[in-house]
C-alpha cells in the first residue's frame, strides 16, 4: 500500500511539473510574440515618421530659419544675447532630421568619423562649430537643393530689406559710418605716422559698408544660381547696375569686383551653354581653387617677411628679400594690407606658426579677414584639410552634373574667401556651399531632384 501511494505521488508530482513547464513555455512564447509585435510597431512608427510625416522637413526648415535669422541679426547693430542657446536649439533640430533620415552604412560611418573630429575639436577649443556643421550637412540629405536654396534666398532677402528699411526710416540702425577705413598706404599711416583720413560710407543698417556689399554679392550669386535657367541679358544688366550702385554707396572694391566677375561668368555660360559642358573649364576652376589655398598658406608663412620687406623698401629703397616676397608685397597693397595684418598681434596670430592640428582655445577670439587662413588657424590643420577635401568633393559633383553656374559660384566663393572670412563663420546660414554639399548627396547622377 505504501509503495503504491508513493508511486501515485510521484506521478502526480511529474504531472504538476509538466503542467508548470507547459504554462511557462506558453508564457515565454506569448512574451516573445508580444515583444516582436511591439518591435514591429516601433519600426512602423519610426518608418512613418521618417517617410510619411512632415516632422523631418519641419525640423529642418525651423532650424534653417533660425540659422538664417541669426545671420541677419549678426549683420545688424543688434547684439543677440541668446545666440548660444539658439545654436543648441538648431543643433537639436538638425539632429532630429538626421535621426529621421535613411543613410547607407558607409554614410553612417562617414558621419561618425566627422562627428568624432568635431568632438575632438570641441574638447580642445571649446567650440562646437564642427559638430554643428557636420550635423547640418548630414541633415540636408533628402532635401531638394533648389528648394532649400530658394527658401534661403527669400528669407535672407527679406531680412536684409527689413534691416535697410529700419535704417532708412530712422527706427533702428545707422544709415552711414564715418571713420578711417584704412585705404591709405601703409607707409603713410604706419611708417610716417600720418593720421588716416576719415570718410563717410553707407551701411544702411548693416553695421559696416563691407557687410552691405558682401550681402549684395551673396544674394546676387544665390539668386542667379537658383534661377539660372531663366536668366536673360537684361537680368544681368540690372544686377550689374545694382552692383555699381552698391559700390558707390560702400566703396568696397573687393565685393564689387567679385560680383562683377561672377555675373560675367554666369552670363557667359547662359549664352554659350556648350562651354558649360567642356571639362577644361572645370579643370581651370580646380586650379583656381588650389591656387587660392596655396596663396593663403604662402601668405601665412611669409607675412612677417613681407612686412619687413615693405619697411626696408620704404626707408632704404631696397626690400632686402627675394622677388617672391616683393611680389607678395605688391599683391598685399591691392588687398588692403591683409597679408601684413597677420602680424598685427604680439603672437602674429594667423601666421603658420600659430596653427596646430586642432587649434586651441586662444585662437577662438582673434579675428582677421583672410578666410582660408582663418580655417586653419581657428579650427586646426586637420579640420582645415577635411574642409578643403569637402570642397573638392563638391567641385567633382559639379563637374559630373556639368553645373556651369555652380562652377562659377564655387570659384568666386573660393576667391572671395582669400580676402574675406564671411563664409568661415559660426553662422551656418552664411555658407551656401554647405547646403549644396549636403543636398547634392541626395541627388541622382542626372542632377534632377
Amino acid at each position: 500500500m505504501r509503495q503504491n501511494s508513493g508511486c501515485a505521488g510521484c506521478m502526480a508530482w511529474l504531472r504538476g511539473c509538466c503542467g508548470v513547464n507547459s504554462v511557462r513555455k506558453k508564457r515565454h512564447i506569448f512574451g516573445a510574440v508580444r515583444f516582436g509585435m511591439e518591435g514591429n510597431m516601433r519600426k512602423n512608427i519610426y518608418r512613418r515618421l521618417r517617410e510619411e510625416s512632415p516632422v523631418p522637413r519641419l525640423a529642418f526648415y525651423i532650424g534653417l530659419t533660425i540659422e538664417l535669422l541669426m545671420v541677419m541679426i549678426d549683420k545688424s547693430n543688434y547684439i543677440n544675447p541668446i545666440e548660444g542657446y539658439l545654436f543648441r536649439l538648431t543643433f537639436l533640430l538638425f539632429a532630429c532630421k538626421l535621426l529621421l533620415t535613411r543613410y547607407e552604412r558607409h554614410e553612417w560611418a562617414l558621419i561618425f568619423v566627422m562627428e568624432a573630429v568635431g568632438f575632438v575639436s570641441y574638447r580642445v577649443t571649446g567650440a562646437n562649430d564642427i559638430i554643428r556643421v557636420v550635423t547640418f550637412v548630414a541633415a540636408c540629405k533628402g532635401m531638394p537643393l533648389k528648394e532649400v536654396l530658394k527658401y534661403t534666398f527669400y528669407v535672407t532677402l527679406a531680412g536684409c530689406l527689413v534691416i535697410v528699411a529700419l535704417s532708412v526710416t530712422g527706427i533702428y540702425g545707422d544709415i552711414s559710418l564715418t571713420q578711417a577705413f584704412g585705404h591709405e598706404s601703409l607707409e603713410d599711416t604706419v611708417y610716417i605716422g600720418e593720421e588716416a583720413t576719415p570718410e563717410t560710407r553707407y551701411t544702411l543698417g548693416m553695421g559696416h559698408p563691407n557687410a552691405l556689399s558682401c550681402m549684395f554679392f551673396m544674394l546676387a550669386a544665390l539668386g542667379v544660381y537658383v534661377w539660372f535657367d531663366r536668366m536673360k541679358w537684361y537680368s544681368y544688366l540690372f544686377l550689374m547696375l545694382l552692383n555699381v550702385g552698391v559700390y558707390l554707396l560702400t566703396r568696397s572694391k573687393t565685393s564689387m569686383l567679385i560680383t562683377a566677375a561672377f555675373l560675367l561668368g554666369a552670363c557667359l555660360f547662359t549664352f554659350a551653354k556648350s562651354l558649360g559642358k567642356m571639362t577644361v573649364f572645370y579643370v581651370c576652376g580646380l586650379l583656381v581653387f588650389l591656387l587660392c589655398i596655396a596663396f593663403s598658406v604662402d601668405a601665412a608663412v611669409c607675412a612677417e617677411r613681407v612686412r619687413e620687406a615693405k619697411w626696408n623698401e620704404f626707408f632704404y629703397l631696397n626690400p632686402g628679400d627675394n622677388e617672391h616676397i616683393v611680389m607678395l608685397g605688391r599683391i598685399d597693397r591691392h588687398i588692403s594690407g591683409r597679408i601684413v595684418s597677420l602680424t598685427d598681434s604680439a603672437n602674429n596670430d594667423g601666421m603658420i606658426q600659430t596653427w596646430s592640428a586642432f587649434s586651441c582655445e586662444n585662437n577662438m577670439n582673434y579675428y582677421f579677414d583672410m578666410g582660408w587662413v582663418k580655417v586653419f588657424y581657428r579650427y586646426g590643420v586637420i579640420p582645415g584639410i577635411l574642409y578643403v577635401a569637402a570642397n573638392l568633393l563638391l567641385l567633382w559633383r559639379i563637374w559630373r552634373r556639368r553645373d556651369a553656374c555652380g562652377l562659377t559660384l564655387f570659384v568666386m566663393f573660393a576667391v572671395y574667401t582669400v580676402v574675406e572670412a564671411h563664409l568661415i563663420s559660426v553662422y551656418i546660414g552664411r555658407n551656401y556651399l554647405l547646403m549644396m554639399l549636403g543636398c547634392e548627396a541626395a541627388l541622382p547622377k542626372n542632377g534632377k531632384s
